[in-house]
């Protein structure tokens, strides 16, 4: 997929004694998106920006061992091994031939160094450069920067695109705003500004612009543009929408002092497992303590400043913990982290809360399982029929605020909430709308300049396909029961010679929360990869038989 962009000069940090100033080139080929203020809370956006760069950079897959060296080696003295395996069994002259054969190729390997090493030494040289200078290239894409009338928040992708992060400052951490205009837009990023960020200093005025004047229009210089084309991955695109899916989902929340993250920071430190399995095991009990089991080597962890306030006793497993490193650097100025979890090998959710500065982390299920592999959240995402003139007209009122709650937007509108959060999920699937876990609050986010090719990014599941098929074949027979909590059903799906028996229920803002089947797909994978197709099935039969009884 490609991206066109054109950034109206390069970003920079301009530093002396006595003052900073940060300015951000954004794309002009979007809509005019900008923000002029001065800093406030200084070495707090110091550290919160820093722990963002953590993530961009951040690439947990793992890497093979070069072994191209000792391969070498062994070829060379595979021949020298089979004379010595030999040698008793020849006489001394076929010895003394061997010796001097020996000596003979040493001198060769000695003169074959000598040569080589200014080249290794050159190459060596040349990689180190690229790392330290020249990472740009190796970002997939710049960072997401969107301008709100409450806040101005940042978004990105690790390199591996198994974490997310996302870095909210409200105007409070701002002393001057001076001027600012709501959008969305792509910020030209270099690995160099990182190091210029750690010159903010608290005595330092510091200026924080995303550059207007970018949006000039320049005919006699024209050359001040830069034009950057990036051939995007889908996965790349597919993640963020993913991750805006599974924001929406229900999940177990909790609250962690910073002193039991730093717990968590410095065991991961100390000790590295080398066999699995490599994971946190929350063991959370009502009015108790909760209580960290790391595996395998079986540590625990009891954050006595931390009570678990549900109602029901849980033990979930995340894996992928070594991405927790990257709040270490916000323990420090974090008054409390809240942590959300979709439940055992499913993403989960690390809020830090910094005052008037607000850091998520978004981790996929494991970091070998990036957030557009396996995991489709978009099928467990609120999926009410709402018609197109309907949707649009809920996504125009969304934009005249920039964010609000579901319950208000339905009540503004006079429609009921369910409409409301099925038309605005479907417009978090297409990258127009993201939700705050933080807040609560569905914002407008337009993740792309043009409209994105949705039927490539959804990929229209194929399990989605099965269960169309099913439908068409009218082998389901639904059984539904309603309650004050939502919706239970279950159904019998003939398929393939068998019977299979899947059941499901979904809450008051339709979204699937619980789910069982019978097949093979579900009993190896649970609910890690999305619904089997018959609970697919089950759920969009249901919502096809209601639907015409609603008009």
């Amino acid at each position: 997929m490609l991206f066109n962009y054109k950034y109206g000069g390069s970003s920079s940090i301009v530093s002396n004694t006595s003052s900073v100033g940060v300015s951000f080139a954004p794309d002009t080929l979007r809509e005019p998106t900008y923000f002029v203020g001065k800093l406030n809370k200084k070495i707090a956006f110091r550290e919160a920006i820093s722990a963002l760069h953590d993530v961009v950079v951040s690439d947990m897959r793992f890497k093979p061992k070069d072994k191209t060296a000792y391969k070498e080696w062994v070829a060379q003295q595979e021949g020298i091994f089979l004379a010595e395996f030999l040698e008793s069994y020849n006489v001394e002259s076929v010895k003394a031939r061997i010796e001097a054969i020996r000596q003979e190729l040493r001198g060769l390997n000695q003169e074959r160094d000598r040569i080589l090493s200014p080249f290794y030494r050159a190459q060596r040289r040349y990689f180190d450069y690229l790392y330290l200078r020249d990472r740009d290239a190796w970002m997939v894409l710049d960072p997401v920067i969107t301008v709100h009338p409450d806040e101005v928040f940042f978004e990105c992708f690790s390199q591996d695109e198994s974490t997310y992060g996302k870095l909210e400052s409200s105007y409070n951490v701002f002393k001057e705003i001076n001027e600012f205009q709501c959008g969305t837009t792509n910020i030209d990023y270099s690995s160099g500004l990182y190091n210029e960020f750690q010159k903010i200093r608290d005595y330092k005025e510091t200026d924080f612009k995303i550059d207007p004047t970018g949006f000039a229009v320049k005919t006699t210089n024209e050359t001040e543009f830069k034009e950057v084309k990036i051939d995007v991955p889908d996965s790349w695109v597919r993640g963020f929408l993913q991750v805006s899916s599974a924001m929406t989902l229900p999940t177990t929340s909790f609250e962690l002092h910073p002193m039991d993250v730093y717990n968590i920071c410095l065991l991961l430190r100390r000790f590295k497992e080398k066999t699995g399995p490599r994971s946190i095991k929350f063991i959370l009990k009502p009015d108790e303590p909760i209580v960290l089991l790391f595996e395998p080597f079986n540590k625990e962890i009891v954050c006595n400043r931390s009570i678990f306030k549900g109602s029901t006793p849980q033990t979930i497993r995340v894996w992928g913990r070594r991405r927790l490193l990257i709040l270490e650097r916000l323990i420090a100025i974090t008054k409390r982290f809240t942590v959300h979890l979709l439940g055992s090998g499913l993403p989960s959710f690390f809020i830090a809360d910094l005052g008037d500065m607000t850091f998520t982390l978004g981790l996929s299920g494991w970091s070998a399982n990036d957030w557009s592999r396996v995991g489709n959240f978009d099928l467990m995402a609120p999926r009410a029929e709402v018609d197109g003139f309907l949707s649009q007209t809920i996504y125009n009122a969304l934009r005249e605020n920039w964010y609000e709650k579901p319950d208000s937007l339905a009540k503004r509108l006079n429609i009921d909430t369910k409409t409301v959060l099925g038309a605005l999920g479907t417009f978090t699937q297409a990258g127009k709308t993201i939700f705050d876990l933080n807040l609560g609050v569905y914002r407008i986010r337009e993740l792309s300049r043009d409209p994105l090719p949705i039927h490539k990014l959804r990929f229209d599941n194929p399990r989605e396909e099965a269960a169309r098929l099913l439908i068409k074949n009218n082998n389901i027979h639904i059984n539904a029961q309603s309650s004050s909590d939502g919706l239970s059903m279950s159904a019998t799906i003939k398929s393939g010679g068998r019977t299979f028996k899947p059941s499901l229920f979904i809450d008051n803002d339709e979204r699937l929360v619980q789910a069982r089947c019978d097949c093979d797909f579900y009993i190896s994978n649970k609910l890690y990869k999305g619904p089997c197709e018959h609970v697919l099935a089950t759920r969009i039969a249901y919502i096809e038989k209601k639907t015409p009884s609603q008009f």
